[in-house]
């Protein structure tokens, strides 16, 4: 029905009551509830769509786009769809966003729900502007809606709108963290309630929303997400979800735990249109019988059917492409990687991407396009479906693998096309041989140590799990070093309980906050300055204000490397565990090094708040000069990626050629993949030396066979703390078999080194040790 002031859709299960022209939905009715909206709102503040944005070089301006034209777009016995438009128009005081808006509502037959979606748009000339914040926001009654769920292991009872006022909490760091001291609800006393601690990345975003307490039946209000396709900064790119108000959200477009470089900046008259959505508004109720946590497995349900039904078919719009006017791109991704393995690896469960062209990780900061992102299967396969037509760039990155893949060219896809890449592979940044490591190319902090929660600032959420939510955690590095920073021992430490997962400021006892410096010691058995330089890399999960200055066997001397200031992430605030991936390539002269112990110097010399600081993601060393000798190898190979463990053998050959012979395993899957040699340089090389643990010389079989300066901690390759590469067998009989081969194989080495065998001649079945 369309009335003057109102539009009313109804399809006998849910009613839904727009405002006409504005388009924000006042009231939505479903079962015996007449509004599940926050009456006590004003009509315009209870469902609608907003943003932020600031003329070119202005300051922030909110925005809620009211529209001025209304047009039933389709009416029928099974859709109804209406759009409300607000033009731009040039000649309005103060300027006006210079974009055209169409929000849309539809309505299905037999719908549990109702869709919407928007329409931005500017033609060539308009004026200039940034773009830094676009959502849909509902706003639940709050007298109903009081329990949250965001993820399977985040439902609880959330607080009241008037537990966030002063006289019923306390505000702490920030104005959006408060410290219930008076809750209307007992049982939240003395916890933290704060919106950030809900926050979900893109790919894991596709349901949440509130249950109702008092209700019967208890209804359930749901934000489904079928796409991520119109979301900026990919699949790993962090948002709100759902916060006491109660307010329940879709977030197309912000600089949430990524800063400004995601904000989109219009120039010289750009023209530009994107179709945010459509998203999903569902509604359910508890069956008698039936505990509340049923309409939360509902949701969950109701979303695979939304995803499983993208792209929709019933949209009316021709900026919205169906299924025929789009296209799919197919792959197998590799990993080369010749210090890891001498063969390449499936790219397992790989990210694989398309979006607007760009060079390498650009589609980190991409927000004008579209962006559609798979995950590859467990021997690399990727297919990206429903891509719109355009023009794009290939992106991957590999869990436990360092770096970005971008595919040289763009791929074109036209409607209807289904193209097949092949066979790609993908060379990761690579200087040398690793000499340590530590941590894992996750692009997350997670695998690091993460503090208890100071036990004044709870969330009972968080207490065993994802502990990074927690309030304060900047506060406990000073409690865990008040006065000696943190120092890491290569070969002893344990970054899953030395490694701080954030570098940050250290608080003083009167109120200052000053640079930390955090050590790395480390031994080179063997060295030779002339072989030229050691590459240190540090992946950056995310920084907030940051340097970080690189120093060598001493604290003061000049940096060897300082990065300019960079980051405005702000997820060390936020509860984040990763933002803007960075990855810094150093060198370290030799000249700066030693043979024995040897120590780097990490200060983070940003020191004017407790936010400034890094989360740290990955750091190792690694040798850039050719080989020389073998001798003591074990300092520099790698013990092992995340995702495998290579261990190698290496004897000489004739004519001065190196040979290295490697297996690698997949502890996830079980596989091996086949032995291969490959030649290397070696020069000065006199004799063999294949280092291990001391255990194989003695012709013992092993429970634990490595390098002698393997990184601080082997992953579930082979779970060894102590910097040792452990071999694990899948039954007494392979261990037998493996024990007997090793017992044949250090007679082997024995014999190699009198001189009995030459590499050419050795016989290997397979490499063991090393």
């Amino acid at each position: 029905m369309i009335h003057v002031l109102q539009v009313v859709l109804d399809n006998g299960t849910v009613q839904i009551t727009i405002t006409k022209p504005g388009g924000n939905v006042a009231v939505v009715k479903y079962g015996e509830m007449d509004n599940l909206l926050d009456a006590s709102l004003k009509e315009n503040d209870r469902g609608y769509w907003d943003m932020n944005w600031n003329v070119a070089n202005g300051s922030d301006t909110y925005d809620l786009p009211s529209g001025t034209i209304f047009k039933l777009v389709h009416s029928d016995g099974d859709k109804v769809e209406v759009s409300f438009t607000r033009p731009y128009d040039s000649t309005k005081t103060p300027a006006m966003l210079p974009l055209d808006v169409d929000k849309r509502f539809v309505l299905l037959r037999g719908s549990s729900g109702f869709y919407t979606y928007g329409i931005y748009s500017r033609p060539t000339g308009w004026p200039d502007f940034d773009l830094n914040q676009l959502r849909v926001v509902f706003m639940p009654r709050r007298d109903n809606f009081q329990y949250m769920a965001v993820a399977d292991n985040k439902l609880r009872l959330m607080p009241s709108p008037d537990d966030l006022t002063d006289a019923r909490s306390e505000e702490l760091g920030y104005k959006e963290a408060r410290l219930l001291t008076n809750p209307i609800e007992p049982s939240l006393k003395g916890q933290v309630d704060d919106k950030y601690q809900y926050s979900e990345d893109n790919k894991d975003m596709k349901v949440h929303g509130w249950m109702s307490k008092d209700t019967n039946p208890t209804v359930g209000f749901w934000m489904i997400t079928p796409s991520n396709e119109f979301k900026n900064g990919g699949p790993m790119k962090a948002d709100l979800t759902c916060h006491t108000g109660p307010t329940c959200l879709s977030m197309f477009h912000s600089a949430h735990y990524a800063g400004i470089d995601l904000c989109p900046q219009f120039r010289n008259g750009e023209a530009w249109k994107k179709v945010f959505g459509p998203v999903y508004v569902y509604l359910n109720q508890r069956p008698a019988g039936t505990t509340v946590r049923h309409l939360w497995d509902d949701a969950k349900a109701q979303m695979a059917t939304e995803v499983a039904a993208w792209p929709y078919t019933w949209p009316s719009s021709s900026d919205y492409p169906h299924a025929a006017d789009r296209g799919q791109v197919s792959g197998r991704l590799f990993v080369q990687d010749s210090y890891a393995s001498l063969e390449r690896s499936s790219a397992r469960d790989a990210w694989v991407g398309l979006s607007l062209p760009g060079d390498v990780g650009t589609w980190q900061t991409e927000s004008k396009g579209y962006q559609f992102w798979t995950k590859a299967d467990s021997k690399g396969n990727f297919s990206i479906q429903n891509v719109r037509a355009g023009t794009y760039s290939l992106n991957a990155w590999v869990p436990s693998v360092i770096g970005d893949y971008l595919k040289d060219g763009q791929i074109t896809v036209a409607a209807g096309d289904s193209i097949s890449l092949g066979d790609l592979t993908y060379t990761p940044p690579r200087y040398g041989p690793t000499v340590w490591e530590i941590g894992n190319p996750s692009r997350t902090a997670a695998d690091f140590y993460i503090p208890d929660p100071d036990s004044r600032y709870p969330n009972l959420l968080y207490g065993t799990v994802e502990k990074w939510r927690n309030y304060g955690l900047w506060q406990r590095y000073t409690d865990l070093y008040p006065s000696q920073d943190l120092i890491y021992t290569v070969g002893t430490s344990d970054y899953t309980k030395d490694w701080f997962f954030a570098h940050l400021c250290r608080h003083e006892s009167d109120g200052t906050w000053v640079a930390a410096t955090w050590q790395i010691k480390f031994n080179l058995s063997t060295f030779d300055a002339s072989q030229g330089a050691y590459k240190l890399r540090m992946a950056i999960a995310q920084a907030e204000i940051a340097a970080i200055q690189v120093r060598v066997n001493s604290s003061t001397m000049k940096p060897v490397y300082e990065t300019p200031a960079f980051g405005k992430d702000n997820a060390i605030a936020r509860h984040g565990i990763h933002g803007l991936y960075a990855l810094y390539n150093i060198d370290i002269p030799a000249a700066n090094l030693q043979q024995g112990a040897n120590i780097i110097y990490l200060t983070q010399r940003k020191a004017s708040g407790p936010f400034n600081g890094v989360i740290s993601q990955n750091v190792d060393c690694a040798v850039l000069a050719p080989l020389r000798s073998r001798e003591h190898a074990g300092d520099l190979d790698d013990c092992r990626l995340a995702t495998c463990q290579s261990t190698r053998v290496t004897v000489r050959a004739p004519k001065g050629r190196l040979w290295r012979r490697s297996i690698v395993s997949s502890p996830r899957s079980g596989e091996e993949e086949r032995d291969a040699d490959y030649p290397a340089r070696a020069r000065g090389m006199k004799s063999t030396s294949l280092p291990g643990s001391g255990l194989a010389l003695r012709g013992l079989p092993p429970s634990s066979l490595c390098g002698n300066a393997a990184p601080a901690k082997c992953t579930s390759a082979c779970g060894n703390t102590a910097g040792r590469e452990s071999v694990s067998y899948r039954s007494p009989a392979t261990a037998l078999a493996r024990g007997l081969r090793c017992l044949a194989w250090q007679r082997a080495r024995w014999l190699l080194g009198a001189g009995f065998f030459t590499s050419a001649s050795m016989p290997f079945s397979r490499a063991f040790v090393d």
